[in-house]
């Protein structure tokens, strides 16, 4: 699933091409979308910001409309010049915006909906989110008071992946964060200080920021993601997996220098 910072950076590629101007053209080639009548709804009206929330991006349209996506496990957003080939099939695209000599489009992505901004502000969905892992300034007093209300005995990698608790971090980034924090991803929440858990997201905000500016950052800076039975890069441990939470995500974690 895409992450906050797969989003982050989705959102900085399209400003350049939409922001402040009325897209020359818009299509919603999913038969889905074709009774919702998108074009002739955003027809004429400006883009008057790209902006992020976790793995939610938002399209804000005059008019006091919203575009809302959420990528899931399958979706993608792309930014190419006009005429280039696309990197899924055409036959995949939701929704395709042109505009200053580019096509924004969104391929397979199972959440997309128009919604007044006000619904928006209002959606129990969106609403009940926790701040933004990549917010600017990260509300941590919010973060804490969420973690907080949380069951004490959920294991913190847990914990980690509830949007409701911090919007934006998925398991990759858990995973990492947790090593980079030395943190054992298994222990509970009664047993993780405040300055911890603040300096674990602190951490992860710095890395996450960097692979959002720079694609090819989140590889280069895996160092247990994926490396079950592999030497710990830190301690020399061997790296193990398990499933965790309701979902049986798979953790990777060393013991020998997690606590």
């Amino acid at each position: 699933m895409p992450e906050g910072d797969t989003i982050l950076r989705a959102a900085n590629r399209m400003r350049p091409v939409l922001e402040g101007i009325v897209p020359e053209e818009i299509a919603t080639p999913q038969p889905r979308h074709a009774r919702d009548r998108w074009p002739e709804r955003l027809a004429g009206r400006s883009v008057l910001g790209v902006g992020t929330h976790g793995k939610h991006l938002f399209l804000r349209f005059e008019g006091d409309l919203v575009l809302h996506s959420h990528l899931r496990m399958t979706g993608a957003w792309a930014v190419h010049p006009c005429g280039a080939h696309w990197r899924r099939a055409p036959r995949r695209a939701w929704l395709v915006l042109r505009a200053r000599g580019h096509e924004v489009v969104e391929f397979d992505g199972p959440v997309l909906e128009l919604m007044t901004a006000s619904r928006s502000r209002f959606d129990q969905r969106l609403a009940a989110l926790g701040p933004d892992v990549l917010a600017p300034e990260f509300d941590g007093e919010r973060f804490l008071a969420r973690l907080r209300a949380d069951d004490p005995a959920r294991a913190i990698g847990d914990a980690l992946l509830d949007q409701r608790i911090v919007a934006g971090i998925g398991n990759i980034w858990k995973v990492e964060g947790c090593w980079g924090a030395g943190v054992d991803p298994w222990r509970p929440l009664r047993a993780v200080g405040n300055a911890e858990a603040l300096a674990l997201i602190e951490g992860l905000r710095q890395r996450m920021r960097a692979a959002a500016e720079e694609p090819r950052a989140r590889r280069r800076d895996r160092r247990v993601y994926d490396r079950a039975g592999m030497p710990c890069p830190r301690c020399e441990g061997t790296i193990r997996a398990r499933g965790q939470g309701d979902d049986n995500r798979t953790t990777y974690w060393c013991p020998a220098c997690q606590r």
